[in-house]
This record gives structure tokens, C-alpha cells and sequence, in this order.
């Protein structure tokens, strides 16, 4: 079997054939009048050509076409349904068909995405009413980042980041954070870990645009509780990786790590594609006082073109001891990805500390 057929199934594959079938199943069951050989044909013409995203607008915009019910009757036939599909992702489907059906009805539109973020996530279909709305649904989500309902509050950080993955960008909030700093602030020290990574992702996209602003925020909050140490820490990776000092500051690394990098080496030194690599090499303390460290290393990828690209990836954060030894390593396997294309050709590989470029090394990649 070759490499490409061991492969993972595309995630568009959630929603297949079986998959429609089984959402067109469900719909007979909670609205027997349904049109299922509507449905199925409509929703499977073409499929094979469409994106995951562009295959979830399909599903709101088939159950749009064959549901023979005003805006109302539709949301309640679709509530009922909700807890009976298989698949969250595939729950994204109805929050979509109230963003695309439901803009002449903020309050209840907005209610059913509340209703629906439950069972997968509004955070796609919320963004078309912020951007139409942007102060009357800001100040909705201002009061879900204070609701029972972990699911909701991360909606509120969620649905407002300003670079959300798959989505367009929110300009608005992108060229101004405050707008959406209260409901950062409401979370700040959430205990659920769902909610706690939203609020990271969203600091995070910030950090792209506005890192000062970021970094004042998070050094005004109470870094002694440990929620909002955690959501600090990941939301300044961005700025952590390029070295920023007030962000390796904030988790105690700041300064120039006093050590001696020794026997840095990767093996094997030439792979193939899809080999790994192991990347090893000890740190000795040369000072007699303590060092909180925070070490990363960097591939420069050859590109197609014959230059290289850094890619930044984490390691590990430490407390070396005055005059201690640590050893540190790390495998990879170096393959194909939907990011990232490899190139024949050598590789360098960086060690950094504390931000700090301390050893390099190389590996090369055969045809």
C-alpha cells in the first residue's frame, strides 16, 4: 500500500453520502412530511468538488429548500433535531441556516444560535450577524461570557476573534481589541479548559496586530490564579517564539540564558520524506543561580524556489538548577502536510532560548 493511500480520509468526509442519508433519517423522524429524495439529491449533486465548509452551507441551503415552513416553524423542526445528529461538526450546519435565513430576525436568530453552539458551535454563523451588527450582538455576547452554560461563554470569546480559522476576518475588532476587551476580561479566569483556550486564541490572533495592547492587558490581570496564568502563557506563544521579552517576562523566562549548548546533532542526518528525524542535544548551566528557561527550535524549510521558510516549533519550559545538565529531545517525522510541501535539499535546524538563537544544525532531504 503506498503512502497516499494510508492516508486519513479528507475531513470533508464528514459529510458524505452516509453522512446526508443519516441527516435526512433524522429529519423524517422529528418532521415526517420531509422530502427526502428532495434532500438527497439536491445535497449530493457535485459533492465530490466541494470544500468541508462549502458542503456544511450545502446542507442549511438543501433543509432551506425542501422545509416547506416559514423562518419559526423551520427553528423548532431544527432544535428538535439538533440532539439527534451524530456528528458536532455536522451540527454547524444549523447555526449556518440561521445565519443565512435568519437576518430579519436578530433576537430569535440569535437565541437559536445560543440554543444550537451546544451541540457543535455558532462561532462560523455569529460572525455574519457582528458583521452586520456589530455593537447589538458585541453586547449580547458581553452577557453570554457570563452564562452557566460553558458552551455559550465560549461563543461569546469564540465568535469575536478577529482571525478565526475558516472564517473572514472581523476588521472592526481586528483594528480595534477594546471592542471585545469586556468579554476577554469576563473569562479571564474561566475554569473550564474549552472556554479558557477560546480566550487564548482569540488574545493570540490580537498578538498579530496589536502585541503591546495584549501584553498590557495580560500584565494588569492576576497571574497568581492559576486559569489565567494558563490562558497568559498560550496566548503570548506567537510572541513567546519570536522572542518577544515582555512576553517571556510574563511566564518568568526573560533575559539571556547563561548556558553551553553541547552535542547538538539531528539523526539521521539525510532522510527521505516521511522519515523522522530526532533532534538531541544537553544544555550545562553556567551560573550558580537558577534559570527559568523556555526552549524551541526552528526548521528552515527549503522552499520550492530554493530559499527557506522558519517554522518556529515548541519544546519544552524549564527551571534549570545553577551548574545543573539537561538533556532535551525531540523526534519528528518530516511529511507531507496540507501546510507545508517538502523540498529536497538541506535543512537547517536552529536551537532557541529564551527567544535567543544559541546552536545550529542540519539535516538533508533526498529525492
Amino acid at each position: 500500500m503506498t503512502a497516499v493511500e494510508q492516508t486519513a480520509p479528507a475531513l470533508k468526509e464528514i459529510f458524505n453520502a452516509e453522512r446526508l442519508k443519516h441527516i435526512a433519517t433524522e429529519m423524517t423522524a422529528v418532521y415526517p412530511r420531509f422530502n427526502t429524495k428532495a434532500f438527497l439529491k439536491m445535497a449530493n449533486e457535485g459533492l465530490a468538488d466541494l470544500s468541508i465548509m462549502q458542503r456544511m452551507a450545502r446542507v442549511s441551503e438543501c433543509l432551506y429548500a425542501v422545509l416547506p415552513l416559514g423562518y419559526d416553524e423551520s427553528l423548532e423542526v431544527l432544535r428538535t433535531l439538533a440532539p439527534r445528529l451524530n456528528s458536532s461538526f455536522v451540527s454547524i450546519s444549523l447555526p449556518h441556516y440561521v445565519a443565512m435565513y435568519g437576518a430579519h430576525d436578530f433576537e430569535q436568530s440569535m437565541d437559536a444560535l445560543k440554543y444550537f453552539t451546544a451541540f457543535g458551535s455558532s462561532e462560523f454563523a455569529i460572525r455574519h450577524f457582528l458583521r452586520s451588527d456589530l455593537q447589538r450582538s458585541l453586547t449580547l455576547m458581553q452577557q453570554w461570557s457570563l452564562d452557566d452554560n460553558e458552551h455559550v461563554r465560549r461563543l461569546a470569546s469564540e465568535g469575536c476573534r478577529p482571525r478565526l480559522p475558516w472564517s473572514f476576518r472581523l476588521e472592526q475588532i481586528q483594528a480595534d481589541p477594546t471592542l471585545a476587551a469586556s468579554i476577554l476580561d469576563n473569562l479571564k479566569a474561566d475554569e473550564s479548559l474549552y472556554v479558557r483556550k477560546s480566550v487564548a486564541n482569540h488574545l493570540n490572533d490580537i498578538t498579530k496586530d496589536h502585541p503591546d495592547w495584549v501584553l498590557d492587558l495580560i500584565e494588569g490581570w492576576p497571574l497568581d490564579n492559576k486559569h489565567t496564568a494558563w490562558i497568559a502563557k498560550h496566548a503570548l506563544r506567537s510572541l513567546i517564539k519570536q522572542g518577544n521579552q515582555r512576553a517571556l517576562a510574563v511566564i518568568g523566562a526573560s533575559g539571556k540564558a547563561e548556558v553551553e549548548m553541547v552535542g547538538v546533532k539531528v539523526e539521521p542526518a539525510v532522510i527521505r520524506l516521511g522519515e523522522k528525524i530526532s533532534l538531541s542535544f544537553t544544555m550545562k548551566s553556567t551560573v550558580s543561580e537558577s534559570q527559568r528557561l523556555v526552549i524551541d527550535y526552528a526548521i528552515d524549510y527549503v522552499k520550492a524556489n530554493g530559499g527557506t521558510s522558519a517554522k518556529v516549533f515548541k519544546l519544552k519550559a524549564l527551571t534549570l538548577p545553577g551548574k545543573a545538565t539537561e538533556f532535551v529531545s525531540r523526534s519528528q517525522q518530516i511529511k507531507e502536510l496540507t501546510t507545508r510541501k517538502h523540498y529536497v535539499g538541506k535543512h537547517t535546524v536552529h536551537i532557541l532560548v529564551n527567544g535567543e538563537r544559541l546552536a545550529s544544525t542540519s539535516f538533508e532531504i533526498l529525492a
